[in-house]
């Protein structure tokens, strides 16, 4: 088993033992600098990073592959990049640029495995008669079909 592998192997285990954290990436670079990045179902916290990288770094000989490593969670404005990420943010508001470069904002209202349905309101003008209407409108995505997604924080 090759370092890569090795470490592949120590991340997973340590997501089999905390359930509800997720990968979102992991890199290992020429000069065996690793670096994991973390979801979770309830959020990230400081403990969960140090028990990952405690189980990567106390199962690796620094003998045999001198190694830096990095866990970290994904930031509040992180694209959303996973189907476990999209489901647990139902009912948030996401803003979507869309293969074609336009954005789309509205509430998650649906996720699943293959895409994900935003909802919002938009003014249009009336089928009969001036002035305009407030719609519902609904758009699906397939997950791949976007060019990013993330979660809009509002204060």
């Amino acid at each position: 088993m090759n370092f890569k592998e090795k470490v592949e192997a120590l991340v997973q285990e340590a997501l089999v033992e905390n359930p509800s954290l997720f990968l979102i990436d992991l890199t290992i670079g020429g000069d065996n600098s690793i670096r994991v990045l973390l979801d979770g179902d309830q959020g990230v916290t400081l403990e969960a990073c140090m028990q990952v990288s405690r189980k990567v770094e106390h199962n690796l000989d620094r003998e045999e592959n001198d190694f830096s490593i990095e866990v970290s969670s994904c930031g509040v404005g992180s694209p959303l990049t996973t189907p476990r990420q999209f489901k647990k943010n139902v009912s948030r508001k996401l803003e979507v640029t869309d293969s074609e470069d336009k954005q789309v904002q509205g509430t998650l209202v649906e996720a699943t495995d293959t895409s994900f349905t935003l909802e919002w309101k938009a003014r249009e003008p009336k089928p009969i008669g001036k002035g305009k209407v407030t719609v519902t409108k609904t758009r699906e995505f397939q997950h791949g079909q976007y060019n990013s997604a993330k979660v809009i924080v509002s204060i």
